[in-house]
């Protein structure tokens, strides 16, 4: 298997981990951040398209995926590409950077949520780990 397959296959792996843990994060608590998975309504073009069926699920695999692909590739210019901690570091400051963007939207839950934000900040703790973990071990 090639190395963009395999790091493909890592993105939708780990992206569904990261789903399933806000899933049941707010199945525990009914906190809603699993919301911002895949909420595309600040987004201008997706935004007029959120009404079909799937839109939200396919915007984040696709996210999830290019996330992996970018990041692996940029890490490689520094050699660290097989440092499995830098993806947690990126993952984790740049999806509590990332929550704030809610504010855009009308959809819970709200930017100044903390709950919300912890919860959104620790899956992607886990998401990170799995991706550094995953590449370390399978990326040749």
């Amino acid at each position: 298997m090639n190395r963009i397959t395999r790091l493909t296959t890592i993105g939708v792996v780990s992206g569904f981990v990261l789903a399933s843990f806000l899933m049941i994060i707010h199945i525990l608590t009914g906190n809603q951040a699993y919301i911002l998975l895949f909420n595309v309504d600040y987004i201008p073009v997706l935004k007029d398209i959120w009404s079909q069926p799937g839109i939200g699920i396919v915007f984040h695999f696709v996210f999830c995926v290019i996330s992996v692909v970018a990041l692996f590739y940029v890490l490689c210019l520094w050699h660290l590409e097989k440092r499995w901690f830098m993806y947690v570091l990126v993952y984790v400051f740049g999806s509590g950077g990332l929550f704030f963007l809610t504010a855009l939207s009308n959809l819970a839950p709200d930017a100044g949520d903390f709950g919300s934000w912890l919860y959104w900040t620790s899956a992607h703790l886990v998401y990170g780990i799995i991706v550094g973990l995953l590449i370390k071990n399978w990326i040749d």
